[in-house]
């Protein structure tokens, strides 16, 4: 797929784009609004696709708790081996169309590695992530950022307590949530351990305050993202934080995301998901 197209639905979903100027755009590139539209299903997510862990896969319980956090109780989807106690834990944060099935799914891909892993709802002050992506993607750009991230670093404190856990907890998050997972690890002196995937990097003035080990994935093709990572890479040698980074050449923003065929590169994920599940055991394993 041209890579115009691709960036010009990385714009969509990220800046305030309305979407008859994304499609009128799109028709431009494609030449005419119906090659627009019949590439919209390999842009969108596809919720038809088969989730890589099942909903009731027998290995693993499930459930929805809720957790006290700045804004008031937050929503959340749980998924742990089951009957295991004191696992190591993990908190799942969503891209910015909210607690979606793609996210449980990863949520659970996660538990079956050996871990509680908890995938918050960061939408809840807001009623909770709707059905209509494009919807939650409008609420979460009206989410205060501080009080975002208080109900966040909730979280830690939640699971460094919870009777299924060994005390220590980490964070993995994609795109927004990738973003949200730097601003954690700023606010949250007892973190352990740190994943991200293809966010913004939080101010380098802050990154004197991380005290968790980072592991951070960017898309080679991600342009929006990646500038900032070269002034984020000097502020944590710098300070010399623990970290490691990887560039995955030729992928996309999102290339995590098997649910989006444009911008899912198989490869880039199967490999950047290995190298995050050993990290996360090296750091979490008490």
């Amino acid at each position: 797929m041209d890579q115009k197209v691709i960036d010009l639905y990385d714009r969509y979903t990220h800046e305030p784009l309305d979407r008859r100027v994304f499609l009128a755009r799109l028709a431009e590139l494609t030449g005419g609004i119906a090659s627009a539209l019949a590439l919209m299903p390999l842009l969108e997510s596809n919720r038809a696709h088969a989730a890589m862990v099942a909903v009731d896969d027998p290995r693993l319980d499930t459930s929805h708790p809720r957790y006290p956090g700045a804004t008031g109780d937050i929503k959340a989807y749980m998924a742990r081996p089951k009957g295991a106690s004191k696992l190591p834990a993990v908190i799942v944060v969503h891209e910015n169309r909210g607690l979606n099935p793609h996210i449980e799914d990863v949520t659970r891909r996660v538990a079956v590695q050996g871990f509680l892993a908890l995938a918050p709802d960061f939408l809840s002050p807001l009623g909770g992530t709707p059905a209509d992506e494009d919807t939650a993607r409008d609420m979460t750009g009206k989410l205060d950022a501080k009080r975002t991230t208080q109900n966040a670093v909730a979280a830690v404190a939640f699971l460094e307590k919870h009777p299924n856990s060994n005390g220590k907890v980490g964070v993995i998050g994609f795109c927004w949530g990738g973003t949200l997972v730097g601003e954690v690890a700023v606010n949250a002196p007892h973190l352990d351990a740190a994943v991200v995937y293809y966010g913004r990097p939080p101010k380098t003035e802050d990154v004197g305050n991380i005290k968790a080990p980072l592991l951070l994935h960017y898309a080679g093709l991600d342009k929006r993202v990646n500038e900032g990572v070269p002034a984020f890479e000097d502020a944590l040698k710098k300070s010399k934080k623990k970290y490691v980074l990887y560039m995955y050449e030729g992928a996309n923003h999102a290339f995590n995301n098997d649910t989006g065929a444009a911008r899912y590169n198989k490869q880039a994920a199967e490999l950047a998901w290995s190298r995050t599940i050993a990290f996360l055991k090296e750091h979490l394993n008490a």
